[in-house]
């Protein structure tokens, strides 16, 4: 988190993690054109060739790795710090491609009369087949989505084009995604064909569904379908929502509970009392239910953002907010008023009454459930 935007704000686990990257880059094509060249021998292509598939090779991986950290870090929240600097990575990947294009369009283009990029984007191509199938468009298309996202990775633009803007632009990553195994597909495995790059790039797209999968399975069953008492209301008749048990709640931690109207709400335990508030984070979406509490605040799991859980603001300096909203316990259940309150609104925690016993709600407003 920052009170103020820097072009990148440098710490230890960003250095760290962006030597690695880079490091990991340097010696994964320095290995691919040498051990090439080596395997290949005297009928190896030239070096520019050789770099123009190692970098191809090696921004499809990272693309691989990017797309695969999200769902991972949802089905394994161990692997949550490597979300942290997912946006550096994109940045790298958008690099690695320009790069790719840049010796393309040099080596295959840049010795004839025409403009190179027309020249190699525009050589006779032919749509109806496979062999001929002007898959250089298709890599151009995702360069320019790739580089889209890495203009605006930054959170000046996140402030400026807002949480639901941005995220909709660097979801066409899945189109990009898509435009490169295309790319791929009509390139490479038609100029030489063999059962190598297949079994790879099936066995990457394959990860990366399974991934997502696996992890859309997890959340869907995670999350509690409201609905479970529907004698409870509030005063207009508004129905309050069966969170679940009130007693497993483990402390500094959440249980996200599904609205009727799809909304998700965590409701965070701390001590011997209950908050809950927007499950989603303020900066990015990011899922605030499968956090923590650090250091007394409700902590995001994927860039440590933080919030008050009583009413849903950031610590002083910041200014982020989230909804909160009404909590009440009965007989050992937790009950939630559907209707989210304001960013910010202050709601007194709600004490975890034993089974049977008194209910108690915190509210800002008058009626309880009935």
């Amino acid at each position: 988190m920052s009170a103020g935007y820097k072009a990148v704000q440098w710490n230890a686990h960003k250095r760290a993690y962006d030597a690695a990257a880079v490091s990991a880059v340097v010696v994964f094509v320095g290995v691919y054109v040498g051990v090439s060249a080596a395997a290949l021998g005297p009928d190896s292509p030239g070096p520019e060739v050789l770099a123009l598939r190692g970098l191809g090779l090696c921004g499809l991986t990272l693309l691989h790795a990017a797309l695969c950290i999200g769902p991972m870090a949802r089905l394994w929240p161990g692997l949550s710090p490597l979300l942290y600097n997912r946006r550096h990575l994109g940045v790298m990947i958008a690099t690695i491609g320009a790069s790719h294009a840049a010796i393309a369009v040099g080596y295959y283009g840049g010795f004839g009369v025409r403009n190179p990029v027309l020249a190699v984007v525009d050589s006779a191509p032919t749509f109806g087949s496979v062999s001929r199938f002007p898959f250089e468009t298709l890599g151009m298309l995702a360069l320019v989505i790739l580089g889209v996202m890495a203009a605006t990775s930054h959170d000046f633009w996140l402030r400026r084009l807002g949480p639901r803007a941005w995220k909709s632009i660097h979801m066409f990553v899945y189109l990009a995604y898509a435009l490169l195994v295309g790319h791929v597909a009509w390139g490479v495995m038609q100029s030489e064909p063999g059962p190598v790059a297949p079994a790879l790039l099936g066995l990457g797209v394959l990860t990366v569904s399974g991934l997502h999968i696996a992890a859309g399975l997890k959340e869907l069953r995670g999350a509690r379908v409201g609905g479970g008492a529907p004698a409870q209301a509030a005063g207009d008749g508004t129905p309050w929502v069966d969170g679940g048990d009130a007693g497993t709640i483990a402390d500094g931690r959440a249980r996200v509970v599904a609205l009727p109207g799809g909304d998700r709400v965590a409701v965070y335990r701390q001590g011997s009392a209950l908050s809950a508030l927007a499950n989603r984070c303020a900066h990015q979406g990011g899922p605030l239910g499968e956090g923590q509490v650090i250091d007394g605040c409700v902590t995001c799991p994927w860039h440590g953002y933080q919030y008050v859980a009583r009413n849903g603001s950031s610590p002083p300096p910041f200014t982020d907010k989230v909804a909160t909203y009404r909590l009440s316990v009965r007989s050992g259940r937790v009950l939630i008023d559907p209707r989210a309150l304001p960013p910010g609104t202050d709601v007194p925690p709600t004490p975890i009454a034993p089974s049977g016993g008194v209910p108690t709600a915190g509210s800002p407003r008058a009626e309880d459930p009935s």
